[in-house]
């Protein structure tokens, strides 16, 4: 998630399954929109969707269109800053905001893998 009018640097670049050109702010949005791509599942991508309606204007991430018509959203974060109170916030504020229009596969997206 990040401010609409975020003015940080953005990689662009031409997705077969997004409609617009697609605009990443970090590698781990340009790295998940790979798998996006290659996901037989997915038809659609849509990229830095704008949480509409609310007091601070966020985007999500990600917001995908499967196979079966159900919508799946994913949200990119770094690990280090997954337990950071704005982060936490804003994860929250993305998972209530597509909770209420009915989507139930909400997830994040983590620069690495847990070890164990």
């Amino acid at each position: 998630m990040k401010k609409k009018n975020y003015k940080g640097k953005c990689e662009k670049r031409k997705v077969s399954k997004c409609k617009e050109v697609c605009r990443t702010y970090n590698p781990i949005q340009y790295a998940y929109v790979d798998v996006l791509e290659k996901r037989k599942d997915v038809v659609e991508i849509r990229c830095n969707v704008p949480l509409e309606g609310q007091e601070e204007e966020y985007t999500t991430d990600f917001v995908c269109v499967l196979e079966s018509g159900e919508l799946m959203v994913r949200e990119t974060v770094y690990r280090k800053l997954l337990t950071k109170p704005l982060t936490m916030k804003l994860l929250d504020m993305s998972r209530k905001y597509w909770t209420r229009r009915g989507v139930k596969n909400w997830g994040i997206v983590l620069d690495e893998v847990a070890k164990e």
